[in-house]
């Protein structure tokens, strides 16, 4: 009997320790906006992005203006449709983009919530028109490339817990950043003023994407404008001849 009643025990203590790992793994799951595969599909599509500072190393400042301002602005009006449910809008924005859509990308509220290709373009917007053209094409690919970096690093391999994400992600996006900024002064012959205001930038942008969440700023437009701000205010208090570097 005795033998029995402690069997009985072992059991319900089993079932209790399943339950509680059953529960655990539903909130994890909950926890994650989109599959890791999703995020592989949506931070492709983030790539493509990169075309806007490349194409930017070539034209003039009013000619990238005068096609990312309509570009942006088509964005946020299709965003605001979508979410007012104009049928035409939300086929177009959930109907094709709907499963690479973040939770937060996707709930009505009474606030202006736009997704991540929106503030992509309205940062591109702001970029050019505040900072200087290596600053602007610099702080642009550091959003693209290490963005990327730190968030399928991060989800795969995060194990660190820092702030709301991984120190692993963190890692990611400051090393790529920095490589960013090393491959831009390699092929533009920038002078180490320049890989000084890039890495600081670089590592701003890494605390920017860390934070950005706690400061409910969305990392697309946080992390361009602090990379530009420490290169520039390192540009106006040390020297800015790594200003010219484009031109």
């Amino acid at each position: 009997m005795q033998s029995s009643s402690m069997n009985e025990e072992i059991l319900s203590t089993n079932a209790i320790n399943i339950k509680d790992s059953e529960q655990k793994e539903k909130k994890k799951k909950k926890k994650k906006d989109i599959s890791y595969s999703q995020e592989i599909l949506r931070k492709t599509i983030h790539l493509l992005s990169l075309n806007i500072p490349i194409v930017y190393i070539f034209v003039s400042d009013k000619l990238a203006l005068s096609i990312l301002i309509p570009m942006a602005l088509i964005a946020v009006i299709l965003d605001l449709l979508s979410r007012k449910g104009v049928p035409w809008a939300e086929k177009l924005i959930y109907g094709y983009f709907g499963s690479m859509l973040r939770k937060h990308e996707t709930k009505k509220r009474k606030k202006i919530i736009l997704n991540g290709a929106s503030w992509v373009l309205i940062s591109a917007v702001l970029t050019v028109l505040l900072f200087p053209k290596v600053i602007a094409i610099v702080s642009f690919i550091i959003l693209i490339i290490s963005d990327i970096a730190a968030a399928l690093i991060g989800r795969k391999w995060g194990r660190t817990k820092l702030g709301k994400k991984s120190l692993e992600g963190t890692l990611a996006f400051i090393v790529s950043g920095i490589i960013v900024v090393v491959i831009i002064g390699i092929i533009f012959n920038g002078n180490y003023i320049y890989y000084i205001a890039g890495i600081l930038g670089a590592v701003v942008g890494g605390i920017a994407e860390l934070n950005a969440k706690t400061l409910k700023i969305d990392d697309n437009l946080g992390i361009p404008l602090g990379v530009g701000i420490v290169m520039l205010a390192f540009a106006k208090l040390w020297s800015d001849s790594f200003l010219f570097m484009m031109q």
